[in-house]
């Protein structure tokens, strides 16, 4: 008789915590970060007497401003045999860096600025008639990449932005788009955390306010991934995601923690 006597009980109290929760505090959890799957967490946990505890999730979300760009450009110049191609391939050469130069890349200021130009490299190019296999034509095709990175994020993206002005001198280019990332993002995690810890302490007091308890001390906490986005996303990622296209971002960083209830 005693288990049933032991359920009986916790029924009971859970029952009449559930009738003393205003209605706010229901529409509170189920509007907390995480959606229904985390407002549920909140609620049943919240309401097991036996551990006493409530579980809250916690956000913190900043805008940051990326402070390293890194910009791939690849120069490529066919030629009708392999001399010819790498000679014009030295004139194309000797345009993009005059551009780079121009605009202020290659002009190393300090160790968080470089500009590294890969190996050049030929190849043949055969062109066959399908069906008979006689040669049609040979073209000798050389590409070369340059590598680079600077700090200086609005000159990269400025300079990129410009970059299709050489395809106007008959320099063949293949440019990606920079990738702008912030170094300073082990630093910032620990605030991020910190304040999402505090707004979830916040969101733990008002639903047991609400419930006639208070708050203790910190049982578990259980740190939830990064997400990096461009500003104003609503993307989510459940590994978490690190956007690198543009120079503002948006940080957020989530934090399950479990809190002591107090009657």
């Amino acid at each position: 008789m005693k288990p049933f006597y032991f359920l009986k009980t916790v029924s009971n109290n859970s029952v009449q915590l559930i009738r003393k929760t205003p209605p706010l505090v229901f529409a509170m959890a189920v509007l907390s970060f995480g959606g229904f799957i985390g407002a549920s967490t909140v609620l049943v946990t919240g309401l097991r007497t036996v551990e006493n505890s409530i579980t809250v999730t916690g956000a913190s979300t900043e805008s940051i401003e990326s402070d390293m760009a890194k910009w791939k450009v690849r120069v490529k110049t066919n030629g009708s045999s392999q001399i010819d191609s790498y000679n014009k391939h030295q004139k194309s050469m000797d345009k993009v860096l005059k551009f780079l130069t121009a605009n202020g890349i290659g002009i190393i200021k300090d160790k968080n600025e470089s500009m590294e130009i890969g190996p050049a490299y030929t190849s043949k190019k055969e062109v066959r008639n399908p069906k008979t296999g006689v040669l049609i034509s040979t073209n000798w095709v050389t590409s070369q990449w340059i590598e680079i990175q600077s700090n200086d994020v609005s000159k990269i993206d400025k300079t990129h932005r410009k970059s299709s002005e050489l395809l106007g001198q008959g320099v063949l280019i293949s440019s990606h788009d920079p990738k702008f990332t912030f170094t300073k993002l082990a630093e910032k995690r620990v605030d991020m955390l910190a304040k999402a810890t505090k707004d979830a302490r916040i969101r733990a007091q008002a639903i047991a306010r609400e419930a006639g308890s208070s708050i203790g001390a910190v049982k578990r906490v259980n740190t939830g991934v990064f997400q990096i986005t461009v500003p104003n996303s609503t993307k989510v990622s459940s590994w978490g995601s690190y956007d690198t296209s543009t120079i503002r971002k948006d940080i957020t960083a989530v934090m399950s923690v479990v809190f002591g209830v107090e009657k």
